[in-house]
């Protein structure tokens, strides 16, 4: 039989896939923008959380509960990621059987929540032990009902991820930020009024946000649909999911190594100083303190972690159907996109690290951790690169490699902190060195990463963007050493003024440009005319 003939003309099959194509982009850009604003708004809702925790339930207590986190967060952060990540790849590969995807999914994620919880309560107690900080085991073990409930909650993130409903998506960010934040302050601050542990509230708190915002997600997403159609199985899911969380895993370490490590050496630096008449009182003190300094260092990471999330679908649909010319195009567009924003939120915090601190945080955080923070800033905008390169490697299906870098920075980590922050005088100095050897090892990582995506696919930051952005950064810091001390009103208009300086130099050695412009009015939905 002979196959019917189109008799469309080229010129319009052209012209309609070009059109889809842009329709496509503007629907990815406007859901990049939602996800984007939610981003920032759980990023206010977390400095507002993280300033009146320490206001309400005062330093120490903060700095326990910062002993804490630091311990879930890396297990809730991979559950979070590796769940929505896992489940977005296996929704966008099963084009019209996604609810029967999803079901498949679900069907390994309630389980390993289970598990998951139960060994974190069990562990509790260790991790205590290691940090020499007995306060914290109750606290802990009660976060065990978050991880259980993020085990639960994160797949139906993935699930409005991989159908491109960030609008949804957003919308639960903005939610559940705001219940958090008011549940973990409400209830810390009523403990410590009552002459119980505020850490302790703090993490009550969090159990009932995280049981209220799981059935708001749940009248969005369902259970999915159970069939036969979706070629996903539970244990090739479950293959998956393993390599793509570990690279998680080790990400996160990353991120809470410092702290666990340093909350270690100032509890053993305190007691053994023998001044003291509170040695775990003073410790946690310090920690509250180096916590403050990771507020604002992280601000790159989450506020590129947006880029990644709607980055990793369109590379994982790009590779999936064999196009390696649009796989580099996201690499290089997001890549150098991400570099940018990274730069102007590392200048305004290396710049102004003092008056930062001093805006959010009581005075005597600012006169403790402003040097500290100047250098953390720096190393982690390093690892903000580095979350955006390790994304490309596991939506390009490279998860092995990735679990190897970030392994690889993790042990670095370690072994400088072991080797440098102990035998130094306790308090300040100890902050110093943990986020220098810290920063050290993520510009290493990042170096390593970056190389590894751009033999693979031929693209990441361009090297000329990379040298305009680094020149930025540097003068920004530098100017910002000399600036006069202000007040706390006057903080907001000295960030807006090193922004700004940071785009005029990118304006002036020519990074930015008429095309920047086009690309955030496309993002926007604005059609050109005609």
């Amino acid at each position: 039989m002979t196959a019917p003939i189109d008799s469309t003309p080229v010129e319009s099959k052209v012209s309609g896939d070009t059109e889809r194509s842009e329709q496509k982009a503007r629907a990815a850009g406007r859901g990049g923008v939602a996800v984007l604003g939610a981003k920032v708004f759980f990023i206010l809702a977390g400095f507002v959380q993280q300033a009146l925790l320490a206001r309400a339930i005062g330093l120490a207590e903060y700095g326990a509960l910062s002993r804490v986190l630091s311990k879930a967060n890396v297990l809730n952060n991979v559950v979070v990621s590796g769940s929505t990540q896992g489940v977005s790849r296996t929704v966008a590969r099963a084009p019209e059987h996604e609810e029967e995807a999803f079901r498949g999914a679900l069907r390994v994620h309630a389980p390993l929540a289970v598990v998951l919880a139960v060994a974190f309560v069990l562990l509790a107690p260790v991790f205590a032990w290691f940090e020499h900080a007995p306060n914290i085991v109750m606290p802990l073990m009660t976060l065990g009902g978050v991880v259980l409930l993020y085990g639960l909650y994160a797949p139906l993130i993935g699930f409005l991820n991989g159908r491109a409903k960030f609008t949804r998506q957003a919308a639960l960010d903005v939610t559940f930020a705001t219940l958090r934040t008011a549940f973990m302050v409400g209830i810390g601050y009523v403990y410590v009024k009552r002459g119980m542990s505020g850490a302790l509230g703090a993490t009550i708190g969090f159990v009932l946000a995280a049981a209220c915002i799981l059935p708001l997600a749940l009248r969005w997403t369902g259970v999915g649909r159970a069939g036969t159609q979706s070629r996903m199985r539970p244990m090739q899911y479950l293959a998956e999911l393993i390599p793509l969380s570990g690279a998680q895993l080790f990400t996160n370490l990353l991120m809470q190594a410092d702290i666990t490590l340093l909350g270690r050496f100032l509890s053993l630096g305190a007691a053994a100083s023998g001044l003291r008449d509170n040695p775990q009182h003073d410790a946690d003190e310090w920690v509250g303190v180096y916590r403050a300094c990771q507020l604002f260092a992280f601000l790159p990471y989450q506020l590129l972690f947006s880029i990644t999330q709607v980055l990793f679908p369109m590379l994982a649909r790009a590779r999936a159907e064999g196009d390696e010319d649009a796989v580099r195009r996201y690499i290089a567009r997001g890549a150098r996109l991400g570099a940018i924003a990274c730069g102007l939120l590392v200048s305004v915090v290396a710049a102004l690290p003092g008056p930062l601190l001093a805006f959010a945080y009581p005075t005597e955080i600012a006169e403790r951790g402003a040097t500290t923070l100047r250098v953390l800033a720096l190393g982690q905008g390093a690892f903000a690169m580095l979350g955006i390169a390790l994304t490309i490697m596991t939506s390009l299906g490279r998860e092995w490699r990735a679990v190897m870098i970030t392994a690889g920075a993790v042990a670095a980590v370690v072994v400088a902190c072991w080797i440098f922050v102990p035998d130094t005088s306790f308090g300040e100095m100890q902050l110093l060195r943990t986020s220098i050897a810290t920063g050290s090892a993520l510009v290493v990582a990042l170096l390593v990463a970056a190389t590894t995506v751009r033999r693979w696919t031929g693209a990441f930051v361009p090297l000329a963007t990379a040298a305009r952005v680094v020149l930025a950064v540097a003068l920004c810091t530098a100017a910002g050493a000399y600036l006069p001390h202000f007040g706390k009103l006057v903080t907001p208009a000295l960030a807006v003024a090193v922004a700004a300086g940071y785009v005029v130099l990118l304006l002036v050695t020519r990074e930015l440009g008429r095309d920047d412009l086009a690309s955030v009015k496309m993002m926007i939905g604005k059609r050109r005319a005609g």
